[in-house]
């Protein structure tokens, strides 16, 4: 073969390796990776549906123990999980045997105890589904049906980083008083014919308590992480300054992402990557609020970045707040696994596997429809984001292939 036409055919088939990249093609087309990352999504779609009367018939495990076994370094649950209905269940359902205040933080939350022993937090309803939060995009009080709608979102995205949520109704008298502690009982009261509790809190206020609907309250009970896997807490490089006038470095500096890249856990490792999912998982349901993240201890920084506390979301469906998005258009890199589930929602429907999703649980409808119309319009902005960044940098440099798979304990 003459060397032009060597140099043509090298050419083309690199040009073939680059479109593999950038275009998921379906069936039995495209690269291996897409291939692996179609029969993943396809697991998904079937599994996305949940059944409500889902009961644990085939084990003497608890849910509680099921749910334990789930957690891996690189993930809260695994990709298939027939039980995850019947452990949702249990959740929204158990007998509730202990309620006290809140950890340390700066919202609103109780601590229960459901039968079994099983720690979970509740937080209570504040907002009604309609209700637009005005101001800054993280102004406002935590939404419970935020961290439900956002825990099946982390299930679309394949994720699988989301500690499991779901919708709760107690009975502030009869399920919560009898079994509260002494701090937390001081906080109850009564405002007309409908019971309050204000908590403890950096922000709670006897001026500002949760009510329920007479006795009722809707809440989101979320299960506590495993105490095998501690928890450490980390500043998000990405964070706000939260003071007015003064700008975070990410805010003004467009090289920023050079400067983490040579800071521990971000210059080895799928930390940065994962800091980066985060913000396509923020950007969507609109958290601009993550101003630290979690991850497990010990890691030497190979654990996942913890989805936790996501209730400040889903404010303002008319508010698409782009900064969520420095991570990815400052670094210029994105999982290929991510791009090829994002590709993928786009030709599916974001909102429609949303709403099926949702359609399980207790306070179904969980989200007003214009937040649904909003995950499709601002899936549409991170693709577009990603497709820049391939236009300049090149797919080889944008879309990274990475995918550890840590074997559990």
């Amino acid at each position: 073969m003459k060397l032009k036409q060597r140099v043509v055919l090298l050419v083309a088939l690199l040009l073939l390796l680059g479109l593999g990249k950038i275009f998921l093609l379906d069936g039995s087309e495209g690269t291996a990776a897409s291939r692996r990352d179609l029969r993943a999504f396809r697991k998904m779609e079937a599994g996305l549906t949940l059944s409500r009367a889902a009961q644990l018939t085939h084990t003497l495990q608890s849910p509680w123990e099921i749910a334990s076994q789930w957690v891996g370094p690189r993930e809260v649950y695994p990709e298939e999980t027939p039980e995850l209905a019947a452990v949702l269940t249990s959740l929204s359902t158990a007998r509730i045997e202990r309620a006290d205040v809140g950890y340390k933080g700066t919202q609103l939350k109780a601590l229960l105890v459901l039968d079994g022993g099983q720690k979970v937090v509740f937080k209570p309803k504040r907002y009604n589904r309609d209700y637009v939060v005005e101001g800054e995009p993280y102004a406002g009080y935590d939404r419970h049906n935020a961290e439900v709608a956002a825990f099946h979102l982390d299930r679309i995205l394949g994720f699988r980083r989301a500690p499991l949520v779901v919708g709760r109704f107690v009975n502030l008298l009869t399920d919560i008083k009898p079994v509260a502690t002494d701090q937390l009982l001081s906080t109850f009261l009564t405002q007309g014919n409908n019971t309050c509790f204000y908590g403890k809190c950096y922000y709670c206020r006897e001026s500002e308590p949760a009510c329920g609907v007479g006795e009722s309250m809707e809440g989101s009970v979320t299960l506590w992480l495993p105490d095998v896997w501690p928890l450490q807490k980390h500043r998000h490089p990405w964070g706000r300054t939260y003071r007015e006038g003064k700008l975070a470095r990410w805010e003004y500096d467009e090289s920023y992402c050079e400067a983490v890249k040579k800071m521990p856990p971000y210059d080895a490792g799928p930390r940065l990557l994962d800091v980066i999912d985060t913000s396509i998982f923020d950007y969507l349901i609109g958290n601009a609020d993550r101003h630290h993240y979690e991850s497990f201890q010990d890691d030497g920084g190979a654990s996942m970045l913890i989805l936790l506390d996501n209730a400040k979301s889903f404010g303002n469906a008319a508010l698409d707040e782009r900064s969520i998005l420095a991570p990815l258009y400052q670094c210029c890199m994105v999982r290929l696994s991510t791009w090829n589930r994002l590709n993928l929602l786009r030709s599916r429907s974001l909102s429609a596997a949303l709403r099926q999703a949702l359609t399980f649980d207790p306070l179904q409808p969980v989200l007003a429809e214009p937040h649904l119309a909003a995950l499709d319009r601002r899936l549409a902005g991170v693709i577009a984001t990603v497709k820049q960044c391939i236009e300049s940098q090149g797919p080889d440099n944008t879309l990274i292939e990475d995918r550890i798979n840590l074997p559990h304990p």
